[in-house]
């Protein structure tokens, strides 16, 4: 059930389209949250035993999550009021491409600045939004263990314009501080980066990937069960319909390819 009326969502996308960014706080059920915390730390743990990570930085990895059992949840991955944000500034039928994470660990550093997918035509950077990344953590973000910092309005400059005026001190950098239950959503192309964890405890940020319907990442892809994908509803179904489906996803070797993502 949508917690935004018509005219909420049309003024967060707005929002967006100015900032490059929303956040809409406590929008998550907490308790889900945490029954995705406990599975990822079996995944986390497991991945780095096997090095079956792809490495973000010293001691930050991106790990897929697999598409299954609590991580399966239309009432994440299809959320009303997120895919509304969506589908106002990335346009109607949108397809999720992506499930994963991003943990820094204890020892991990600043990311460089950058953005995460150039321009989609060379010479144009004010296209409208074609690949958003929804992010929430399976934490609280604090300014210790590792918060998110962005530019705003980046997502509508020329790379190497942005990325000097951020060089000339023009354009600060936001720390993102984050409850447990809050949800991100954001352009891609805004220059930001990761910071330190100086924690002991792993920041594990979820982000879910959707791309305009007719933009396809061959870097990023979910693997469905087709087990899984039968027990979705019709919507949940249409936002996966490009995804490749398969019969098992239980391979502890996976690795990941997703290892191209700073431009």
């Amino acid at each position: 059930m949508s917690r935004y009326t018509t005219a909420g969502l049309d003024s967060l996308a707005n929002q967006f389209d100015t900032d490059g960014m929303v956040v809409l706080r406590q929008h998550f059920d907490r308790d889900t949250l945490l029954q995705w915390r406990r599975a990822f730390d079996v995944l986390l743990d497991q991945r780095l035993r096997e090095s079956a990570t792809a490495v973000r930085g010293p001691n930050r990895h991106y790990i897929t999550l697999p598409f299954a059992g609590v991580f399966a949840d239309e009432a994440i991955f299809a959320d009303p009021d997120v895919l509304g944000i969506v589908e106002r500034v990335a346009g109607d039928e949108p397809v999720m491409c992506q499930l994963a994470s991003d943990t820094p660990l204890h020892g991990s550093d600043y990311q460089d600045v950058h953005r995460d997918t150039p321009a989609l035509f060379d010479g144009f950077p004010e296209t409208p939004s074609f690949q958003l990344a929804v992010n929430f953590p399976l934490c609280d973000v604090t300014p210790d263990n590792g918060p998110f910092e962005t530019t705003l309005g980046t997502h509508r400059m020329h790379s190497d314009e942005a990325l000097e005026a951020y060089e000339a001190g023009r354009l600060p950098l936001h720390a993102i501080t984050m409850e447990l239950g809050d949800v991100m959503i954001r352009d891609v192309r805004a220059l930001h980066r990761g910071t330190p964890n100086l924690t002991h405890t792993p920041r594990p940020m979820v982000v879910i990937g959707y791309s305009r319907s007719w933009y396809f990442r061959p870097e990023v892809q979910i693997d469905v069960p087709e087990r899984v994908y039968e027990s979705l509803s019709p919507r949940a179904k249409r936002l996966l319909r490009t995804m490749p489906r398969v019969d098992s996803i239980d391979d502890p070797a996976t690795r990941e390819h997703y290892t191209k993502f700073a431009y």
